[in-house]
């Protein structure tokens, strides 16, 4: 049976050396090697063309661990999972099963552990409790929060996104944060400075930077979260934090963008100022963070104020965390000028978080950041002027006027804010709530602050009543016996047995949280 076509030639393989075969057996075993070494050609360009279509649809994905590798930091965990909240969502990707419009990454950060076994700041207590109630408020204000409203509570808008828990945690807090934060559901990612302090070429910024602001070179480990692009938008939260309501308006602007009609979109912009300047907006028009600033810091002659650390929803981007990383790396932090010389600095923490990202924001991509009330987003209950308040009198000079004539002596006092109207709270000025302070002045320096630790109590118990099974309890003499705490039992729920931070009773983590 002949294997070649009537009038066909076949060329063996070895042609290109001038020797051609005629013999029919011959031609067969060369037309079925050209056969098999054809499959396999194309067997090896098509398994070649998934692998680039699979590979471009999780570059992204890839390109984390590679940042995070090529760094200090980097443990090859990109905190990407199969899960549906881990996959990326955005408007037209609505494939997780609670029907999110998109999932958001809240990502806390973890830079060491407590050096004595108290509850005192942001650590002992603040990494469990803290981290426990800070993701139980994130719980409440998403589309998980299928529970009705509470009479005694405000009516508030349901939210419709969903979201992810990770904490950055410091190589040298591992020991510490890993055991009380993956219980919680927290994915737990050691990142460390994204720059080695040695390496930071500046010589005032290399010297000076470890014991800047409170947590040193170490702070800048927050800027991980660039890095979470596998969420559309991620915020960073400090662990004395709490959400009061959702952040909706904030997604919705930077996930479709701003309003077509020129409007805020219902977001309360520092100063009433326009939430798209048109002299100062990017050329795509879009948004890539929100922050609110710390005038608790300004002083006259400031020409910069900074960021508030314990607040940033921002747009993830390797670009962005790249480009973060080459300024700490040139290290142009001066003495007497701050970032680039420009007057980002000067002031508490501005060599690392709090002043990196104004510069960012304000200077190097201006208009792609918005500042944000400070009294309606990371609520801190503060003074707004540089005076003492006495018997609710306020004194002295606006501190978020000082480069503002405009606003100079019409600061609005965040004191005097109605709970109702706030959508996170930072625990600052108004202390820590695990320290177990009533609050109960009828001063204005305590009256808001009152309200922010009842709530703190109020969805920590909503926690362990109604998602880790404990009883309910509304005796007065059952919770005291159940819970141990007698001190003010009305406001801390049974969780504080005296005043000050000994008097705390710790969450007791359940073994498994579902």
């Amino acid at each position: 049976r002949q294997c070649t076509q009537p009038g066909t030639t076949m060329v063996n393989l070895n042609s290109r050396r001038g020797a051609t075969h005629n013999n029919n057996s011959h031609e067969c075993i060369t037309r079925v090697v050209q056969a098999f070494v054809l499959f396999t050609t194309s067997a090896i360009i098509i398994g070649y063309y998934y692998f680039l279509s699979s590979s471009l649809g999780s570059t992204e994905n890839q390109n984390i661990s590679v940042a995070n590798d090529s760094v200090r930091g980097g443990n090859g965990m990109s905190g990407i999972t199969s899960s549906d909240a881990d996959q990326p969502l955005n408007k037209s990707n609505n494939n997780n099963k609670y029907g999110a419009k998109a999932t958001i990454g809240y990502a806390v950060t973890v830079s060491g552990c407590p050096k004595d076994d108290g509850s005192h700041g942001d650590f002992g207590a603040g990494i469990s409790d803290g981290a426990a109630v800070l993701q139980h408020s994130i719980h409440l204000n998403s589309i998980r929060n299928t529970s009705p409203q509470q009479p005694q509570q405000p009516q508030r808008h349901k939210s419709r996104y969903d979201y992810k828990m990770y904490a950055l945690v410091h190589p040298t807090a591992e020991s510490c944060a890993r055991s009380a934060l993956e219980p919680l559901g927290y994915e737990v990612l050691l990142r460390d400075d994204p720059v080695p302090v040695s390496e930071i070429e500046g010589d005032y910024l290399r010297t000076k930077v470890p014991s800047n602001g409170c947590c040193g070179e170490k702070e800048f480990v927050k800027l991980h979260a660039y890095a979470l692009v596998q969420h559309p938008v991620v915020v960073h939260l400090d662990l004395d934090t709490l959400l009061l309501q959702p952040l909706d308006a904030l997604y919705d602007v930077m996930i479709d963008g701003p309003p077509s009609d020129g409007s805020s979109g219902g977001i309360d912009v520092a100063f009433g100022d326009p939430l798209v300047s048109p002299s100062l907006s990017s050329g795509d028009g879009k948004i890539n963070a929100f922050f609110t600033r710390d005038y608790n810091m300004a002083h006259r002659g400031m020409k910069h104020n900074g960021a508030q650390g314990g607040f940033l929803v921002l747009r993830p981007s390797l670009e962005v965390y790249d480009e973060l990383v080459k300024i700490i790396r040139k290290g142009d932090f001066r003495q007497n000028g701050g970032w680039g010389g420009l007057g980002f600095g000067p002031f508490y923490g501005s060599m690392t978080f709090q002043g990196i990202i104004p510069y960012y924001y304000d200077h190097l991509h201006p208009g792609t950041g918005v500042e944000l009330n400070h009294c309606v987003y990371n609520n801190m209950a503060d003074n707004p002027r540089d005076k003492p308040t006495k018997n609710d009198i306020v004194n002295g000079n606006c501190r978020d006027g000082y480069n503002r004539p405009d606003t100079h002596d019409k600061c609005e006092d965040c004191r005097s804010r109605p709970f109702e109207d706030v959508f996170t709270t930072h625990f600052t000025l108004c202390q820590k709530p695990w320290e177990c302070l009533p609050q109960n002045a009828d001063r204005i320096q305590e009256r808001l602050c009152r309200k922010f630790h009842a709530e703190w109590y109020r969805v920590r118990e909503d926690l362990e009543t109604n998602i880790w099974g404990r009883k309910k309890l509304t005796n007065e003499k059952d919770i005291v016996k159940e819970r141990g705490g007698g001190y003010q039992v009305d406001h801390f729920r049974g969780y504080c047995k005296q005043h000050g931070k000994r008097g705390y009773i710790k969450v007791d983590l359940p073994t498994a949280t579902g």
